[in-house]
């Protein structure tokens, strides 16, 4: 009888057990390979995080010329599951060294086609932006110094030493840059200009966040340069983030025609991952209704997806230039490298 008593309370135990709360897994680790200027706020990482029970790890990795450089040295072991933040300057080298994995998300429907530049959908568009001379009001108010209407204005003597630029071989503002002076002047005399500029004391930053809050002058930035390659959205972040309240931006971006090239920003599944499904659903996530509502006010881009509404500031703010140069990728892809070591000799020497 005691037996017989013992077992039965072993079997309800057993039940009781079963029909408790069932325990919750660990979450699964997602990395997300990205460029130094990525942000996602916290609100959105926490909901991917619980929806997915996931622990996403984001590694900052330069900028995106930096990012892309580290990604294919380490293709064989790749470090993470998703790379986010090449653009359609390095978009060829990223696609030559098969990075990525195919994958065709269903949000792609709410995409443009323009944007959508790699048809194979190895590397899928999230944002786009506008690369820009920014320029501080305040100094050439102060100055009563005339802005350029030209990119060609920048080599005058009124504007030497003004002028800070990123690196092309390792900074995506600084290729598109290279590759919006190519536009301008061609093939055949672009190297001219530059020479100019060399002689006329520009100064040449490996980063944009080196030329902007070190070089520039804006109210970011803590150096003499009053003019830094940046971005037509840069006057918006300038409010938005001011210390004290602001109604008018410090900075301005020089948005005449043939001044600004169209950049786009892709993410992709890194080859090899173990997360497959996981980075999917990431993906998605970028491409989704509230991390495109979300991209405007973190990275001060445009997001792709169609109807997505922007802060205000942004809308007050920022700068749209009605003729930018929107490079064929072919075009980029061909003469890129050649660009970078031509322009490499020129300028650095």
């Amino acid at each position: 009888m005691k037996m017989r008593w013992l077992w039965m309370v072993c079997v309800l135990a057993l039940v009781l057990a079963g029909c408790g709360p069932k325990a919750t897994a660990q979450p699964v680790e997602l990395r997300v390979m990205t460029h130094d200027s990525f942000a996602m706020s916290e609100e959105l990482v926490a909901q991917f995080e619980r929806e997915n029970n996931v622990h996403l790890v984001f590694i900052q990795s330069g900028d995106a010329g930096s990012m892309l450089n580290q990604a294919i040295l380490t293709r064989e072991a790749p470090q993470a599951d998703v790379l986010y933040g090449v653009d359609n300057t390095f978009l060829a080298r990223a696609l030559e060294a098969d990075l990525f994995e195919t994958y065709r998300s269903p949000l792609l429907s709410d995409v443009p086609q323009e944007y959508q530049l790699d048809a194979q959908l190895r590397a899928l568009p999230v944002d786009y932006g506008d690369v820009c001379i920014n320029y501080d009001v305040r100094y050439f108010a102060e100055k009563g110094l005339a802005l350029p209407q030209r990119l060609a204005d920048l080599a005058k003597p009124e504007y030497r030493g003004l002028l800070v630029v990123e690196n092309p071989a390792t900074s995506s503002p600084g290729l598109a840059f290279l590759a919006l002076t190519v536009a301008n002047f061609s093939d055949e005399r672009y190297l001219d200009f530059w020479q100019d500029l060399v002689e006329n004391d520009v100064l040449v930053a490996n980063d944009w966040e080196t030329a902007y809050y070190t070089h520039f002058s804006g109210s970011s930035g803590k150096g003499p340069r009053p003019m830094v390659v940046s971005y037509a959205s840069s006057p918006a972040a300038e409010v938005m983030f001011a210390s004290e309240p602001l109604t008018e931006a410090p900075t301005a971006s020089l948005v005449g025609p043939k001044m600004c090239f169209r950049q786009v920003e892709f993410v992709g599944i890194l080859k090899g991952t173990s997360q497959r499904a996981l980075a999917e659903k990431f993906v998605d996530f970028m491409l989704g209704p509230k991390f495109q509502a979300d991209v405007a006010g973190q990275m001060f881009v445009y997001p792709v997806r169609m109807m997505t509404g922007l802060p205000d500031a942004f809308v007050r703010y920022a700068q749209v230039p009605e003729h930018p140069v929107i490079a064929d990728a072919n075009w980029l892809a061909q003469n890129r490298e050649r660009w970078i070591d031509e322009w490499t000799r020129t300028v650095l020497r």
